[in-house]
């Protein structure tokens, strides 16, 4: 099983996905962590700094690079405790590496043109 670990920026909420002005790639993310904690093969955890300081404090790498680059360097993504990515979040592509569930653009096409997809209004 891998596990993914999110380390983000201060942000107003949880997901960051709030107020008048939501951020289409916070938009993202909550979709790409909603698919992963639905499957068997992955464990997700999503810390931001606002709501999860300690967090950033027990992980000896996060606090390190905290300390050593300061917050720009958020957000960080881990997997299976190594760091993947810093400054920014993977993209679909690289999520789909990182875990073997699909995220293409092709398949999430196909998926909103489908007859069961939610918008397709014939389900």
């Amino acid at each position: 099983m891998s596990k993914i670990s999110l380390y983000e920026p201060a942000m107003c909420c949880d997901t960051g996905v709030c107020g008048p002005g939501v951020d289409t790639e916070l938009l993202r993310m909550s979709s790409v962590v909603q698919t992963l904690e639905n499957t068997d093969d992955v464990e997700v955890e999503r810390f931001n700094l606002t709501n999860n300081p300690g967090a950033f404090v027990e992980n000896a790498k996060i606090g390190e690079l905290l300390q050593t680059k300061g917050a720009e360097i958020l957000p960080v993504v881990l997997l299976d405790d190594e760091i993947v990515k810093m400054a920014g979040y993977p993209s679909n592509d690289e999520f789909t590496v990182y875990t073997g569930v699909n995220f293409s653009e092709e398949k999430q096409e196909k998926q909103k043109n489908s007859c069961c997809s939610p918008s397709s209004g014939c389900c």
